[in-house]
């Protein structure tokens, strides 16, 4: 039985999987933390996977991958040393830049035609225009620029001369071209002020490496058994090749991050800047509208109240829709969707009546689905036309989102069995190198049950919500 591992090396933590590969069937799995912060010293992230993998997690596999949070900048000198802690998505300092950018060349339209999308401060060319404009002893000292998942993969093989990524995650920094399939230097040359190394792009089930003796005692590998690198991805790619989804399958991940997402078999480009016109893991597109905030609103909600999850999801359930006119617009560390960086969480509506507990979750769980269900709107904007809805994450698991996310939009809602898609994502493409050809077809990877609940839109939740989301504006 040939054993495959899949990684997925996120924002808060590190999972590794192993699974079948001819089957998919689970076989062991394992974690450990990263540190918290929006910059962090990507060697961590290493030394994280090595704890993950303690105990002989990876005895017997022959082939791995690692899915990565998406637009993390990993500055390195000509010797290969970290220049600076990573800037992760998720950190809003380069706003202005991903402003300047767009300003300085060609505007939205110019942007969206030429790599997908239209930079905003996560993707990756604003950070690197951040790096350029307040550390430019640093950004001197660049001559190698990777996405984490770059670096973790360039890892596993002993750091050799050519590092390379996927098209999923290349499509993410704001200066390659998921339509041309091909890195526009000129955009990272503006952005940085000189041209850097950057890892070349694999296809999609090529063998770009094999595991190294200083990675295979760091991971505690025992045995001489080759183990064959997978190109890896984006979390998001990940979790899409995890669910098998297809045209009209629309994703919406509900995890530190909010992002819906949808198959396509056509390049986006949108110059409103609300969709990202992503690359998927398979050789298809994957476009993609996130938000800064999704299962910490309802975590920090609960706090609020003093519950825990199940008895917060009851409070949430027990009230009716629209919380008696209360809305959260839930940007609490800002919002990439709408591009609102500087923007904090608010509470609208409040009366003496309303202000309960009960309505209070209900408003919580509204606003965390409220944006998603815009990023569905924009999903349709661009041509997608949605079939069904599959929730995924921590968040979809609490039983007031899937009732409330029927309410909102107009596809049947599925919450398949919960489960690391991302890692199971990277576990299906490192069969994929093994298998050599054709795709493996796992089938459900999770064993339980799916909810499924029939679309019951209420117009008036999402009018309330937009009120409250254009009150920013006035």
């Amino acid at each position: 039985m040939a054993l495959v591992a899949g990684v997925d090396s996120s924002t808060q933590s590190v999972k590794v999987v192993v699974r079948d590969a001819q089957t998919g069937a689970w076989i062991r799995e394992g974690r450990a933390s990263h540190p918290d912060g929006t910059e962090v010293d990507p060697r961590a992230w290493w030394e994280a996977l090595g704890q993950a993998c303690a105990g002989g997690l990876l005895d017997g596999v022959s082939a791995i991958a690692v899915a990565g949070q998406q637009h993390g900048m990993v500055t390195l000198d000509e010797a290969g040393t970290v220049v600076r802690p990573a800037l992760l998505w998720n950190d809003t300092r380069s706003a202005a830049d991903a402003q300047d950018l767009v300003a300085e060349r060609g505007g939205p339209t110019f942007w969206a035609d030429a790599v997908g999308s239209v930079p905003l401060a996560a993707f990756t060319v604003s950070k690197v225009h951040w790096l350029a404009r307040n550390e430019p002893d640093n950004a001197a000292r660049t001559s190698q620029i990777m996405l984490p998942h770059d670096y973790v993969t360039w890892l596993l093989a002993d750091s050799p001369e050519e590092a390379v990524t996927d098209r999923g995650d290349a499509s993410g920094t704001g200066y390659w071209s998921p339509a041309a399939g091909e890195y526009r230097r000129d955009l990272l040359t503006l952005a940085l002020g000189h041209d850097a190394k950057l890892p070349r792009v694999a296809a999609p089930q090529e063998i770009v490496g094999e595991l190294g003796g200083r990675a295979r005692a760091h991971l505690g590998i025992d045995g001489v058994e080759p183990v064959m690198i997978g190109p890896g991805t984006g979390d998001n790619m990940g979790a899409a090749l995890a669910l098998g989804i297809g045209p009209g399958d629309v994703v919406v991940s509900l995890g530190t991050s909010g992002t819906a997402f949808a198959g396509s078999d056509q390049p986006t480009a949108d110059p409103s800047g609300l969709v990202a016109g992503f690359a998927d893991a398979t050789g298809r597109f994957l476009p993609l509208v996130c938000t800064l905030n999704a299962a910490r609103i309802l975590t920090s909600t609960a706090g609020l109240l003093g519950v825990d999850m199940e008895r917060f999801a009851q409070l949430a359930m027990s009230a009716d829709p629209g919380a008696a006119g209360l809305t959260m617009l839930p940007y609490f560390d800002g919002e990439r969707t709408p591009n609102l960086p500087d923007a904090r969480g608010s509470l609208h509506g409040i009366t003496r009546d309303n202000l309960t507990p009960e309505n209070i979750a209900r408003a919580a769980v509204e606003g965390m689905l409220g944006g998603l269900a815009d990023a569905l709107d924009a999903l349709v904007s661009v041509g997608i036309e949605p079939r069904r809805v599959l929730l995924v994450g921590g968040a979809a698991s609490n039983p007031a989102v899937v009732d409330v996310a029927a309410t909102l939009v107009s596809a049947p809602v599925e919450v398949p069995p919960s489960g690391e898609y991302v890692a199971d994502g990277a576990a299906r493409q490192a069969a994929w190198i093994l298998a050599g050809g054709e795709l493996p077809s796992w089938g459900e990877l999770r064993s339980g049950e799916t909810i499924r609940r029939d679309p019951n839109p209420l117009p008036f939740v999402r009018e309330q919500y937009r009120a409250a989301r254009e009150a920013l504006y006035r």
